[in-house]
């Protein structure tokens, strides 16, 4: 298991990536995801394939880059993939499925998408997700490979963009700031407006906001 972090410069050399390709792999998809916390919103999964010891100046962690950024490196990204792919997986599913198995879904299915097939997945996190390929499941694995940096700012990207089209469609929540998640403002809202279809059911503040509106509604 990988979790030393580095600098974002990644340097393929003693990286888990150049441990792979020396293992004889060349297609490395990196897996990310983004909105496994929030309250309301699908949750985005990304895969990104990268040309082996590709370095792309300021790639990083999206979570440590300013919006901004992580635009600008989206087009970079996708400018220079061998492949990239993003898949969302809605509100409804997830209470169907519970998040940690519709995370999963979303991810096999944004492998599927490649338009290269990769022959190695670096998935971030600590569970594989079994799509038929050869696989590692690395903590801070957005802090330690290329690939993973770039498929978690394609999932993040995604993912605020979806929440501002849906802060239009459902104005009151503040979607287009807090992009779901269980801010002060989002709960106030969530408290006086009630549930949208965009938020999960399954989601402990919204369930209880849900019980709370049949019981005054009683």
């Amino acid at each position: 298991m990988f979790t030393e972090r580095r600098s974002p410069a990644f340097s393929s050399r003693g990286s888990p990536e150049e441990l792979f390709w020396e293992m004889g792999f060349s297609r490395i998809a990196g897996l990310d995801e983004a909105g496994r916390g929030p309250l309301a919103g699908p949750v985005v999964s990304a895969a990104v394939v990268l040309p082996p010891r590709l370095h792309l100046k300021g790639l990083d962690d999206s979570k440590v880059l300013s919006p901004r950024k992580r635009e600008e490196l989206l087009a970079r990204i996708q400018d220079c993939a061998l492949a990239w792919s993003v898949q969302e997986t809605c509100a409804a599913r997830i209470d169907e499925l519970n998040i940690l198995r519709a995370t999963l879904e979303a991810m096999r299915a944004a492998v599927a998408k490649l338009k290269v097939a990769p022959d190695f997945l670096i998935v971030d996190g600590t569970i594989g997700i079994r799509a038929g390929v050869p696989e590692a499941a690395i903590t801070d694995g957005d802090a330690l490979c290329a690939c993973v940096a770039a498929a978690s700012i394609v999932a993040k990207v995604t993912r605020d963009r979806i929440m501002e089209r849906l802060a239009e469609l459902y104005p009151g929540y503040g979607f287009e700031r807090n992009k779901g998640y269980a801010t002060r403002e989002h709960l106030s809202a969530l408290t006086r407006l009630g549930p949208c279809p965009e938020h999960r059911r399954s989601f402990r503040p919204v369930r209880q906001t849900q019980q709370m509106r049949l019981v005054i509604e009683v």
